[in-house]
C-alpha cells in the first residue's frame, strides 16, 4: 500500500514538474525565434561589406528568384492550380519596367520608350503583369490540373513570339537594354556619385543586393500574412477540395481568380528584378525553360511553404552560376565547348533534377519539411512521444470511470 502511495507522490510531482517547465519552454522557444531572425537580418545588412562582387550579383538573383518563387508557391502549392505561364507573367514585369523607364533609341532595332522614373517603371510592371493574371483567370477558373498547365502553356509561346515581333518596345530578337534603377534620385548602377560605407565603396551590385533584400522581405512578410488570414484559409480549402470550399460558402471563382492576380503580380515585380539582373531582356530570358525552373523551385522547397519556396529559389537560381564560377575545379564541369565535361547551365539541372526525385521519393515536404524535421525539439524513442508506463495505465483505466456510450453506439 505504502509503495503504491509514493508511486502516485511521484508520478503527481513529476507532472506538476513537466506542467511547470512547458510554459517555461514555450517563453523560451518563442524569444528564440525572433532573436535568430534578428541576428540573420544583421548578417545580411553586413554581407555587402565583406563580400566580393560575384556573391553579392549572384545574391541579388536569388532575391528575384525568390519572390517569383513565392508568387508561383501561392498559386500551384497553395491552391494546387498547375500554372507553367510563370515564364509569361515574368516578361511582362520586365519588358513594362524597360519600356517605361526607357529612353528612346537603338542601334540595330529602333526602340521607344517613356523615360518615366523607374520606380514608376517597376509599379507599372507588377500593375501590368497582375492585370494580365487577372484577364486569364476566367480561364483559370474554369479548369484544372494538367488542362490548366497546358492551357497556361499557351501563354509562353504567346509572349516569346511578342517579344521576338513587337521591336519597338522588346527591342525583337536582339532584345534591349533595360535601365538603371533609382529611388528619389539615389541610384542604384555604377555611375552615381561615390558612397563608402566602412571603407568599403558601395557602387552597384551593393546597392541592388540591399533593393533586392528589401523586395524580398516584403514579399515574404506579405504572403506569410496572407496564409495565416482568412483569405489563405479559404485558399488551403480550395487545394484540398473545390466542392467541400463551396460547400463552406467559399467563392471558388472569385479567390481562383485573386490568387491568379497575387501570383501574377510577385512574377511581375521578379521580371523587374531579373531585367536589373541581367542589364538586358531578351526571348531566351521567358522561355518554357524558366517556367519549369520555377517550378522546381516550390517543389525543392516544399509545396505550400513560403519560406520554402525561397529556399528552392536559392538552390535553383544560385546552382549555375556557382558552376559557372568553378568550373575550372567542379569534375566533369568544363566552361568551354572545346574542353571534355558537361556545361555549367547543364550540370545544374541535372543536380536539381536528381534533387526533386530526391524530394519526391524520400522527403515530400520538400526543404521546409527537412527544416521542420530539426527544428522539432528532441524527444525520447528518437523524437515519438513518450508513452505512459504499463503500470500508470492499469492504474489510471482502474481509478477513471469510463463514459458511457454514445446513444446508438455498438460498444
Amino acid at each position: 500500500m505504502s509503495d503504491t502511495v509514493s508511486e502516485t507522490v511521484t508520478s503527481e510531482r513529476t507532472a506538476t514538474g513537466s506542467a511547470a517547465a512547458g510554459p517555461a519552454t514555450g517563453r523560451s522557444r518563442s524569444l528564440l525565434k525572433p532573436l535568430l531572425l534578428a541576428v540573420g537580418f544583421v548578417i545580411l545588412l553586413l554581407v555587402p561589406i565583406y563580400v566580393e562582387e560575384f556573391w553579392l550579383r549572384t545574391g541579388f538573383a536569388v532575391f528575384g528568384a525568390a519572390i517569383g518563387a513565392i508568387g508561383l508557391n501561392l498559386l500551384v502549392g497553395t491552391t494546387g492550380q498547375l500554372s507553367l505561364a510563370h515564364a509569361f507573367f515574368l516578361a511582362v514585369g520586365a519588358v513594362t519596367y524597360t519600356y517605361v523607364s526607357g529612353e528612346p533609341g537603338g542601334v540595330a532595332t529602333e526602340v521607344g520608350g517613356l523615360s518615366l522614373p523607374p520606380l514608376l517603371g517597376m509599379i507599372a510592371g507588377v500593375l501590368l503583369a497582375g492585370l494580365a493574371g487577372l484577364l486569364f483567370s476566367p480561364v483559370a477558373a474554369r479548369l484544372r490540373g494538367i488542362y490548366l498547365g497546358v492551357a497556361s502553356l499557351g501563354l509562353v509561346f504567346i509572349g516569346i513570339h511578342l517579344i521576338n515581333t513587337w521591336g519597338t518596345v522588346t527591342g525583337g530578337f536582339n532584345g534591349r537594354i533595360a535601365p538603371d534603377f533609382s529611388l528619389f534620385g539615389f541610384e542604384f548602377s555604377n555611375n552615381a556619385s561615390y558612397l563608402a560605407i566602412a571603407g568599403v565603396p558601395f557602387r552597384e551590385a551593393e546597392r541592388l543586393w540591399y533593393l533586392g533584400l528589401f523586395l524580398a522581405i516584403g514579399a515574404y512578410w506579405f504572403a506569410h500574412n496572407l496564409l495565416r488570414s482568412r483569405p489563405g484559409r479559404a485558399l488551403q480549402t480550395l487545394r484540398d477540395s473545390e466542392v467541400a470550399a463551396s460547400v463552406m460558402g467559399v467563392n471558388v471563382q472569385g479567390y481562383k481568380a485573386r490568387v491568379f492576380l497575387v501570383s501574377s503580380m510577385y512574377a511581375g515585380l521578379s521580371g523587374v528584378l531579373l531585367a536589373l539582373s541581367i542589364g538586358s531582356i531578351a526571348p531566351e530570358s521567358f522561355g518554357l525553360l524558366v517556367s519549369i525552373q520555377y517550378l522546381a523551385m516550390v517543389v525543392l522547397g516544399g509545396l505550400g511553404s513560403v519560406g520554402g519556396a525561397a529556399l528552392g529559389a536559392l538552390f535553383v537560381s544560385a546552382l549555375p552560376l556557382v558552376f559557372q564560377r568553378y568550373a575550372d575545379i567542379i569534375p566533369l564541369v568544363s566552361a568551354s565547348r572545346s574542353d571534355p565535361g558537361i556545361a555549367p547551365g547543364e550540370a545544374a539541372r541535372f543536380l536539381y533534377g536528381l534533387a526533386i526525385i530526391l524530394i519526391i521519393l524520400y522527403e515530400p515536404g520538400g526543404l521546409a519539411g527537412l527544416a521542420r524535421r530539426f527544428r522539432r525539439p528532441g524527444r525520447p524513442g528518437g523524437g515519438r512521444t513518450a508513452r505512459p508506463s504499463s503500470a500508470a495505465t492499469s492504474s489510471s483505466t482502474s481509478t477513471v470511470p469510463s463514459d458511457p456510450p454514445a446513444q446508438g453506439s455498438t460498444t
